[in-house]
């Protein structure tokens, strides 16, 4: 260890059980405007390529409803 530096273990962190809900609850409240916006761009990356795929004449499929019983 010429250059200074010292080794460190940690062996324990004491944390409220408490404080870890809390956190979880922040990152699931962070986690909503996340997916939305997620959702958003998928809309409009199919959007974009299905516009793209009918503008070279491929034609989606359209998946047949099963018949009611």
């Amino acid at each position: 260890m010429a250059d200074g530096s010292n080794l460190v273990t940690i062996r324990d962190i004491d944390v409220p059980f408490w404080r870890i809900v809390m956190i979880l609850v922040k990152w699931s409240i962070a986690s909503i405007p996340a997916m939305i916006i997620l959702i958003l761009l998928l809309a409009v990356l199919t959007a974009i390529v299905g516009g793209a795929l009918s503008l070279i004449g491929l034609e989606i499929p359209e998946v047949p409803t099963p018949p009611s019983p």
